[in-house]
């Protein structure tokens, strides 16, 4: 069994603290005023249609909205929201979505993008996605904010480059283009928050979770990976081209063992090959807690692996 890591040699700043093990929960971003306590969410829904119904929870529950409150808003039964809102029963259609996400005042581009992805999550047709969209009026231009623009400039090959060496698909972007819709739809509190790079580097990180491969205890699988790195794709021998398979297996192996933060330092940089300077601006963690983070992961791996961590 591995032991716990000393701690870090300066104290952390805002934003250092450990995150629970690989953990598909982000950690809550500033408070939200409570109301009542809402009807539980169906767990067998997709996580594109939880993420919008969580989006849509917390406006309500910030906003201390009744269901009766909501009704009237909105025009449509006390009934027929609650089903929405917990995700039970069938799909709701884009008129409902879109005249509740209109009376909390919640931009609608995003929240339609996820509604989209939650509706083929449920096995929605394309040809009845269409048709519910055009059932309702246009949205107009899409007004996105422009620091969220620049938020995205700045992150997104960082996010794309993650996605794609857990996720192991062609196109990471949608992953990665939801992560940032989630963030849209609630970005005037996600902007007042202390670490805005932190806070969104942990909602990346559980979009792209939701969607691993993984162990039966739970961890990510990461061995798939050992199929797609450059330096077994060179090697013509089968015999030889498969020890090198198995040696990387092994290793990516030993990465899921790591807690979730010294995981994203070894991915990002020796998976992605970011620099420590990139590695702390893509997840908003201090230079010198990404430093020590690097160096407690590298003597992890070394007991778990026997071998080094730089990828060869």
């Amino acid at each position: 069994m591995m032991p716990p890591p000393p701690p870090p040699d300066d104290p952390p700043t805002a934003g250092d603290a450990p995150d629970a093990p690989l953990s598909v929960n982000p950690a809550p971003f500033g408070s939200a005023r409570r109301g009542r306590r809402a009807e539980p969410m169906s767990q067998k829904i997709g996580p594109s249609h939880q993420a919008l119904l969580e989006r849509l929870r917390r406006q309500i529950s910030a906003q201390q909205l009744t269901l009766e409150e909501l009704a009237r808003r909105t025009g449509f039964s006390k009934g027929r929201i609650s089903v929405l809102l917990r995700g039970i029963e069938y799909y709701p259609s884009w008129e409902l979505t879109y005249s509740l996400i209109h009376a909390l005042g919640l931009p609608p581009w995003p929240l339609c993008r996820l509604w989209t992805s939650g509706a083929y999550e449920a096995a929605k047709t394309t040809t009845w996605i269409n048709q519910r969209i055009h059932d309702v009026r246009p949205l107009g231009p899409e007004e996105r904010p422009v620091e969220h623009r620049g938020f995205i400039q700045q992150m997104e090959h960082y996010y794309t480059a993650y996605a794609r060496a857990l996720l192991h698909i062609e196109r990471p972007e949608r992953i990665v283009g939801e992560a940032f819709d989630i963030l849209w739809a609630g970005w005037n509190e996600t902007a007042a928050g202390p670490n805005l790079p932190r806070h969104a580097w942990r909602l990346l990180r559980t979009r792209v979770l939701l969607r691993v491969k993984r162990h039966p205890d739970g961890r990510p699988d990461l061995r798939p990976a050992a199929f797609l790195t450059v330096a077994q794709s060179r090697i013509e021998d089968p015999v030889a081209r498969f020890v090198e398979i198995s040696e990387v297996a092994d290793f990516f192996n030993a990465i899921s063992h790591l807690p979730a933060d010294q995981f994203d330092v070894v991915v990002l940089h020796y998976l992605c090959e970011f620099t420590p300077h990139q590695v702390q601006e893509a997840t908003g963690l201090s230079p010198a807690y990404v430093h020590t983070l690097d160096h407690h992961a590298r003597g992890a791996l070394e007991l778990l692996h026997h071998r080094p961590t730089a990828r060869e």
